[in-house]
């Protein structure tokens, strides 16, 4: 017998690439919307894990994605 999950809710497990990456599978993409070329917000916390939240979850300035780009920047030894 299959889970039953609301349709307002999505499970699944998903696999780290050797870059870090991972997939966001479809149906969680679909219950928000989240498109090609989106941006999300990702927030860590060691004791409570990983959240991504999508687009229109919060309202954040562009500034501060244009912030964290920067930081990242900085951070690159290359650049």
């Amino acid at each position: 017998m299959a889970l039953q999950f609301p349709k307002e809710k999505a499970v699944a497990l998903v696999k780290v690439g050797e870059k870090g990456q991972i997939v966001i599978p479809k149906d969680a993409r679909d219950l928000f919307g989240i498109r090609p070329g989106d941006r999300l917000l990702l927030l860590a916390d060691v004791k409570k894990g990983i959240a991504l939240l999508p687009p229109d979850a919060l309202e954040v300035p562009e500034h501060l994605f244009g912030i964290a780009k920067e930081a990242e920047d900085d951070d690159d030894p290359v650049g």
